[in-house]
């Protein structure tokens, strides 16, 4: 059955945009701004008080500003900001219109809805529970109902996206497999499915808690808990290798290496990537030895194969594709020539070196269940999760946001040099943030205590002199990130307010084919281009070898926590 509509052509990318899916990939892409701008500001409180010089807000302060911190950015910033992508790879790649647009706006609603009910309740002051809210601390009502309804609009948002590849199956907007870019964001819906519902398992009964209406055993809550809470990262990473393979192809035409490799490491991250929730619970007394064993010992290494596989493929494809235009001297010609001045490529190339580097290998460690007591509830945890969420994730949505302003939100951006400058501050402050704040943890200084000195305690603990400088430098480089931040939110908002109209493009009332000379339309076909790629080869054996050396590390570190003969 025909449903009237429209499809704009953008004559600078030469994607189409049904007029309703259009309209909600702005609309949820400006709110996840929005969330990313406020939860910046909190950002603020949180390290100017871990800062041990500065102590800057007191403990019901900093508690109440680190939930909101961690909901608005782990959660309504990065879950807005994927259902427009989840649209984007349907409906736009697929050339299709989106499945019940009704239905959307109502997902729409009720995210902005939730999200703004669960801040208003932590700001009451009675909701300071963390984003984890282990149960038997308990937060207002509200503060559930929110993250409730958020979630359901959310599942909604991922139903809507199944429906829209339904629609383009049925209207043959497409020949052959769908593309790999909405495969691997077939790959995050899957996974957000999972994680949403695994949310409703133990989120519903705490809201029923609160409501003095039954009580939840503690490990239970802990145990579910994490399906949801680490889980919701690998929706992250399902989509931010998605559009890492996409702006490879916007950027420098790039096909996959193997389609086939990689539609298998998508696949694997379904199979196992939820099991390295397994890495939060190693010390918990609720989950069996074995089950920690088999989690950390085997499944959770198909699921490091599968990000290995991207970390390969994705810089492999772009060496090949740099390649077959000529740049072929040496190992490294084609890095050095690759588009350096583009924000939307250099984002997404810093994303994938930290991502790999910083958050994969000490994911792994992590993830190992002696080497893991090292290291567990310190503040080597977040500086961990910094590593994949903001320069994995965050930094990849930066770089994919300043393709869209010209594309989609038809706006000259304001400001390209600062653009540029704001991708190269934002993710190498994060890198030398995250770096500083697990060495800060290896020295073993806690993961939430507002005062790591404990001063004016009975027993104060003193701390080398090398963790009040680590957190020191902590701090250094999470002001130098913020502004990078503020500089992303100026670019972005004021190109929207102030940046000069561009033509729209053609309009008609049905899609047309690809133009094989379309700019994206190596994001919107099948096909690979082989593994010619010795640089990008290369580039793996020095992280293999990063991997073994500080693997061993700490593994020598562990040796020396005890006596041994």
């Amino acid at each position: 059955m025909s449903v009237s509509t429209t499809y704009r052509t953008c004559p600078r990318s030469g994607l189409q945009f049904e007029a309703q899916a259009e309209k909600l990939i702005k609309a949820n892409a400006f709110v996840a701004v929005l969330w990313l701008a406020f939860g910046g500001i909190l950002a603020i409180g949180v390290v100017l008080t871990r800062w041990p010089a500065i102590r800057w807000l007191e403990a019901d302060t900093f508690y109440m500003v680190l939930t909101a911190h961690g909901l608005d950015m782990l959660i309504f910033w990065i879950i807005f900001f994927e259902i427009a992508v989840l649209y984007f790879c349907s409906s736009t790649l697929l050339r299709c219109r989106i499945a019940t647009p009704k239905i959307a706006w109502l997902a729409f609603v009720l995210m902005v809805v939730g999200s703004v009910m669960n801040n208003v309740a932590v700001f009451r002051g009675a909701s300071s529970v963390m984003m984890t809210s282990y149960v038997p601390m308990m937060a207002e009502p509200s503060f559930y109902l929110g993250i409730i309804l958020f979630a359901v609009g959310a599942l909604i948002g991922c139903f809507v996206f199944f429906g829209t590849l339904v629609v383009a199956k049925r209207e043959k907007t497409y020949e052959g497999s769908i593309p790999l870019v909405t495969f691997g964001a077939m790959t995050a819906a899957i996974i957000a499915v999972f994680t949403l519902l695994s949310g409703a398992i133990i989120i519903i009964p705490a809201w029923l808690m609160s409501l003095g209406l039954m009580n939840v055993d503690p490990l239970i809550y802990r145990t579910v808990w994490w399906a949801l809470g680490h889980s919701s990262q690998q929706i992250n990473v399902a989509t931010h290798v998605s559009v890492w393979y996409l702006v490879a192809a916007i950027a420098l035409g790039a096909k996959p290496m193997s389609e086939r490799v990689s539609r298998m490491a998508f696949l694997l991250y379904i199979l196992f990537l939820q099991l390295a929730s397994a890495h939060h619970l190693l010390a918990d007394p609720g989950v069996g030895t074995a089950w920690k064993v088999v989690n950390t010992s085997y499944f959770m290494y198909a699921a490091v194969l599968a990000s290995m596989l991207h970390g390969l493929t994705v810089p492999g494809a772009m060496e090949v594709a740099q390649r077959q235009k000529g740049y072929t001297k040496g190992l490294f010609e084609w890095l050095r020539k690759a588009p350096w001045g583009n924000p939307t490529f250099a984002g997404v190339f810093i994303s994938i070196i930290g991502f790999g580097f910083l958050g994969g290998i000490t994911g792994v460690m992590m993830g190992t269940e002696q080497l893991n007591l090292i290291i567990h509830n310190t503040i080597y945890v977040p500086g961990h999760f910094h590593a994949t969420v903001v320069v994995g994730t965050t930094l990849t949505f930066m770089a994919l946001t300043y393709y869209l302003i010209p594309v989609l939100f038809k706006r000259e951006m304001i400001a390209p040099k600062l653009a540029l400058w704001q991708i190269y501050l934002f993710g190498f402050s994060m890198y030398f943030f995250c770096l500083v704040m697990m060495g800060a943890g290896t020295l073993g200084v806690s993961r939430r205590h507002w005062d790591m000195a404990f001063e004016g305690a009975a027993l104060a603990y003193e701390w080398p002199g090398a963790a009040y400088l680590m957190m020191g430098l902590v701090g250094i480089g999470g002001l130098a990130a913020i502004f990078g931040g503020i500089a992303f939110v100026y670019v972005t908002v004021g190109s929207l307010l102030w940046g000069r109209k561009l033509d729209e493009g053609k309009v008609s009332a049905v899609a047309t084919p690809v133009p094989r000379a379309a700019p994206t339309v190596a994001a919107q076909t099948y096909g690979s281009m082989g593994f010619a790629a010795p640089g990008t080869f290369a580039l793996a054996m020095v992280f293999l070898i990063a991997f073994v050396l500080y693997y061993f590390i700490n593994w020598k570190y562990l040796s020396t926590l005890w006596g041994m003969s």
